[in-house]
């Protein structure tokens, strides 16, 4: 697949379109052609966003919009942002709609615009540089401390008989055929280990003018298209990068988009996250071994020793500040980085074979560790730190993880900059309002960010916009609390809640996407109804997310449950998916360091720590979960809750204000007859 479309003879021509219509009526014309050269619908709510989009940019104003399953936003910001004739970035969450938009929207959205706008934009994706292999691991190999192994001699005549060993031919015989080397493009695909072996980070990669295949650089024709295009679609993690590490990868733009921007928070939080590990300074002192000072090198693997022994030993949870012992640790391990940093500068070995790559990635790991000590030592009030140990590995050391209490003084300091902004999702409006939002994103309409911190100086001018849906949401869905049930505790074992979740299936005479908040309770469920229920229940984990959602879809009476990543990642209308249960509202662990800072933060600045952050948080992912069930207008179903305080606890109207507006009951005798007659009616399920 390219991913830059060829200019044609008069592509980049600025000459003003004939018509003198006016700016909305304009974009109601380009939008009309995009919708008829994509075979779809023209919304109401479409064309608002397209609207509102287009004065966004033009008034240099930032943007939120809520724009509800079915409406076409893609369309709607895509439109107005190629009639602008300006460069624009547009940053979503998932592989998934990238590759939409590349492969399927903005072709047929370019060609069908092209006649109006008398010129053919062009456009390209861009990721991180790891997503592409990198042709000076293809032939020159991994270096030792990652290929070591990797080929058994005894497989050197009739070549590798180990996965890992096949997967690595494999992408060496794809890099001379593949035009964009782009991890996305290879099918099947190979484990990470299998394509770590190939690729590198920014921090590892030579550089064009010092690598001998510099060239011919996949990651580096990706920028130059990115440069030469009209629009770039990128992702949200390649947006943070280059937002808050000072190392500009997207081009200059006057326009940018954030789809899918309830996860942004998320995404930026885990790029400014850092963690420190047993693992990563072992690593980092094999691979700097041949290379440095002996002596600073011996100095640099006593440290970890002793890091690891501290390590075994640790508790898990928040540290408001390092102990003692581990923080006289951690500084040992940041003096010593730094010396064997200064004696790789000093030493070189002639000796050895492809140096300079080796010494590149030494210096990749030992400036990371050297970072993530420094700002451990440093302990900045706008930063948790919390020891955190592998739940599958108990065995196994501890670990030091540092994250920002809050991004949001990042984003807005970074993000609004320059250009203006819009931020679009099907769930933005959480309680009936965007402010939770918005003050998490930067945007905050009272003069505190989302932590309550009171702001300085001007913050940036935004407006919010709720384009609705186009489906009928009273009449095609009903959401259901079952107010009878006793308040969930820890124990995922709630025997009152899986009786009712087995009678509920059989109602729905299976078609049901069971969503949790554990894979516990989602294993728990799985194991208690298999023998209950008319049909199979596919568990998370027990197959590719893929093929499970595949199979889900395929047959009526099949059911699917699991956790976090189907709360958000489910696409499957029709009468396959006619009952969507959540076990109970997914408040986030209070154990869980993170939020809990977060949340005492509001509460010592006056604020509603609960409301803020943890419902906040639970609203968002509700709100999420209750959208997998009507993906179309012909969809028909139930959205079961099965934890009472939904219905008799304060913030349930929250909660339920914050989803969509399904017809609403607590009958538990009613639902079941719904569910009973949804299931008599629904037409065939349909291969996709």
């Amino acid at each position: 697949m390219s991913d830059l479309l060829e200019p044609d003879a008069d592509a980049g021509s600025t000459e003003a379109p004939a018509s003198a219509a006016s700016p909305a009526s304009r974009v109601r014309e380009l939008l009309h052609a995009a919708v008829e050269a994509v075979g779809g619908v023209e919304r109401p709510g479409q064309v608002a966003m397209a609207e509102a989009v287009a004065e966004a940019a033009e008034q240099q104003e930032h943007l939120l919009v809520q724009a509800g399953t079915g409406t076409g936003k893609s369309l709607a910001y895509l439109v107005p942002a190629l009639a602008r004739n300006e460069k624009v970035v547009v940053a979503t969450a998932t592989l998934a709609l990238q590759r939409q938009l590349v492969e399927r929207d903005l072709p047929r959205t370019v060609q069908a615009l092209h006649p109006l706008l008398r010129r053919k934009p062009l456009f390209a994706m861009l990721k991180g540089r790891s997503n592409y292999l990198c042709l000076h691991r293809v032939h020159e190999g991994a270096p030792q401390d990652e290929g070591e192994g990797l080929f058994d001699p005894a497989e050197a005549l009739g070549g590798p008989t180990s996965k890992l060993g096949q997967d690595i031919v494999r992408l060496r015989d794809w890099a001379d055929e593949t035009e964009t080397g782009d991890r996305d493009d290879l099918s099947p695909g190979v484990s990470d280990k299998a394509w770590a072996q190939l690729s590198v980070s920014s921090r590892e990669c030579l550089g064009a003018t010092k690598c001998p295949y510099g060239g011919d650089c996949f990651a580096e024709a990706a920028r130059e298209r990115a440069k030469l295009a009209d629009v770039v679609v990128t992702n949200h993690a390649l947006l943070a990068i280059d937002s808050l590490e000072g190392a500009p990868v997207l081009p200059e733009h006057e326009l940018l988009i954030v789809d899918e921007a309830h996860e942004l928070v998320s995404r930026v939080t885990g790029i400014a996250t850092s963690e420190l590990t047993v693992t990563a300074v072992n690593r980092a002192v094999k691979r700097a071994a041949k290379l440095a000072n002996e002596k600073a090198v011996d100095a640099l693997q006593a440290a970890a020793e002793n890091f690891h022994g501290l390590m075994e030993l640790a508790d898990a949870g928040r540290v408001e500040e390092l102990p003692e012992n581990i923080a006289y640790a951690v500084e040992s391990i940041r003096s010593a980085c730094r010396e064997v940093i200064t004696s790789l500068g000093e030493v070189r070995d002639k000796s050895l074979s492809d140096e300079d790559a080796v010494r590149k990635q030494a210096m990749a790991s030992l400036e990371t560790i050297h970072d993530t000590a420094d700002r451990l030592l440093e302990g900045s009030v706008y930063d948790v730190i919390w020891i955190e140990r592998n739940e599958r590995l108990v065995a196994a050391p501890a670990s030091i993880r540092v994250a920002p209490l809050s991004v949001s003084g990042l984003l807005r300091e970074k993000l609004y900059n320059d250009r203006s902004v819009v931020l679009t999702s099907a769930t933005l409006k959480l309680g009936g309002d965007f402010n939770g939002v918005a003050a998490s994103v930067g945007l905050a309409p009272t003069g505190r960010d989302d932590v309550g911190e009171e702001l300085a100086g001007e913050t940036p001018k935004w407006r919010g916009l709720d384009v609705g849906s186009p489906f009928d949401y009273p009449k095609q869905g009903i959401l259901y609390v079952a107010r009878h049930l006793p308040p969930p505790g820890r124990d995922p074992e709630r025997p009152e809640m899986l009786a009712e979740l087995t009678e509920l299936i059989q109602a729905a005479g299976g078609r049901t996407l069971g969503l949790f908040s554990s894979m516990r309770a989602a294993q728990t469920a799985a194991e208690a109804l298999r023998d209950k229920v008319p049909g199979p229940i596919l568990l998370q984990g027990e197959d590719t997310l893929g093929e499970l959602i595949k199979n889900f879809a395929a047959d009526a009476e099949t059911c699917l449950f699991g956790t976090l990543s189907l709360w958000q990642g489910v696409d499957v209308p029709g009468s396959a998916c006619q009952l969507v249960v959540m076990d109970r509202i997914p408040f986030p662990r209070p154990d869980d360091p993170l939020m809990s800072a977060r949340q005492r933060a509001v509460e010592d600045h006056g604020g509603n720590g609960f409301m803020a952050v943890a419902a906040t948080h639970a609203a968002l992912l509700m709100a999420q979960g209750a959208g997998r069930l009507v993906r179309s207008s012909h969809d028909r179903g139930v959205v079961a809750v099965l934890d009472s305080r939904l219905a008799t606890a304060r913030y349930g109207g929250f909660f339920r204000a914050s989803m969509p507006d399904f017809w609403y009951t607590t009958d538990r005798n009613q639902v079941r007859r719904s569910l009973a007659a949804i299931n008599a009616s629904a037409p065939p399920v349909t291969r996709r």
